[in-house]
């Protein structure tokens, strides 16, 4: 099938699930979680299963399903991030991105086909950043956040194949990521952008967990999962949006178009006694063995989720934690190389959140139909990277604030 045919398929996909024009997320360019339920839990969902939901954390979990149970839903995004440029003799005025709200739908579906057999689907808009500044004053006194406006977009559709015997379950995703990436902006008289570039690519999700209840040990579940690379190309993107700045790197640096979804591996244990649920997360999202995110030198992250949930009777409660440092790190003694890095990563993929503080709770209406909530802060980090190397341009730091909120509802349908 010819790329343009994938890229239509991609436009169509697009147009069915994301209803905003640019994703913002938390743990580098992706969301803590997808599903309603485990954002109430502080993205944890590794070891303690969301059913339809869990197609995406661990499809192993599926096999909580007893016939079919479907997911619907979305999240409400609202980021607030602002830059500030400053010369070696002050301040220019601080700007806020525009890109200030968005909608992220999600659609889950699991179905119990016998004992042993589960399939899942999903369609999930799964991560992406970016800025506006395109409002920006910029004048010969003000380079206006150079009028930096970038728009990353990725979303994914699995079908989910689990098998249970005994305490065991294991699972494998086969993943269809799009892609789109926009990139333009205003610098020393170059006006750089070529419109938006897609991509449509393949990868995969592997899932697995056990259950001691065999052993006694009633409640205490562990699990596993592994996401695959996913690479991704757009075309005249980052080498096109890097031509600027090549000049202030070492003689023959090229920038490629490649921007890869890294890898992930990640474990989960889970209890449960009586009404409370108490869950724990580890992942590590490989960004320094990407494509692209390795090329602006983002850092591997270690996240770490921490849920809670108690049950009683047609209404539950949850709360959560979730911590990753910043992927985006401040590049020291690399004159201007790191002051190109610094500058490119804060203005236009500030992926600084770090720490994420949850609330959520289901109410059934009925004992098929419910209703999932979640609310999700993530307070200011302040990240200040030095650019002295282009004091000669009247730019010798930048410092971003970046904070999030965030509103999920769900609609949760079993039968």
């Amino acid at each position: 099938m010819k790329k343009t045919t994938f890229k239509r398929i991609g436009q169509g996909i697009t147009l069915s699930l994301l209803t905003s024009t640019l994703l913002h997320a938390t743990n580098g360019d992706h969301l803590i979680a997808v599903g309603t339920k485990a954002r109430g839990m502080g993205g944890a969902g590794i070891a303690v299963s969301h059913c339809a939901e869990s197609t995406l954390h661990n499809p192993a979990l599926i096999t909580c399903t007893e016939g079919t149970s479907v997911s619907f839903g979305g999240t409400i995004f609202m980021p607030d991030i602002s830059t500030q440029i400053s010369s070696p003799g002050g301040d220019y005025p601080r700007y806020e991105s525009d890109a200030d709200i968005n909608v992220i739908p999600t659609v889950s579906i699991s179905h119990k086909l016998n004992e042993n057999w589960y399939i899942g689907v999903g369609m999930w808009g799964t991560a992406g950043m970016g800025t506006d500044y395109r409002n920006a004053t910029q004048t010969l006194t003000d380079p206006g956040n150079i009028n930096m406006v970038t728009n990353l977009q990725l979303m994914q559709f699995g079908v989910s194949v689990a098998y249970r015997t005994g305490g065991l379950g294991v699972a494998v995703t086969p993943i269809l990521q799009y892609g789109a990436l926009d990139i333009n902006y205003n610098f020393m008289g170059n006006s750089v952008g070529e419109g938006v570039a897609q991509d449509l690519n393949f990868g995969f999700n592997l899932g697995a967990y056990y259950d001691f209840k065999g052993y006694g040990v009633d409640g205490l579940t562990i699990g596993a999962v592994y996401k695959s690379k996913i690479d991704m190309e757009y075309d005249n993107q980052l080498s096109n949006a890097m031509e600027p700045f090549t000049p202030f790197f070492p003689p023959g640096t090229t920038f490629s178009d490649h921007l890869e979804q890294p890898a992930e591996i990640g474990f989960g244990i889970g209890y449960k006694i009586d009404q409370h649920t108490f869950a724990f997360d580890y992942k590590k999202i490989q960004w320094s063995d990407a494509k692209g995110y390795k090329d602006f030198a983002w850092e591997d992250q270690d996240v770490f989720a921490f849920g809670y949930q108690y049950a009683q009777d047609n209404w539950k409660l949850r709360l959560g934690y979730n911590h990753a440092s910043s992927a985006v790190v401040e590049l020291n003694g690399g004159g201007t190389e790191a002051a190109s890095l610094n500058l490119f990563n804060l203005l236009g993929f500030p992926a600084t959140a770090e720490d994420h503080y949850t609330v959520g709770g289901t109410y059934a209406f009925t004992e098929q139909f419910a209703l999932d909530m979640a609310y999700v802060y993530s307070p200011t980090n302040t990240e200040t990277f030095d650019t002295s190397a282009f004091a000669f341009m009247g730019m010798s730091s930048i410092s971003t604030d970046h904070q999030e909120n965030s509103i999920s509802m769900q609609l949760s349908y079993k039968f």
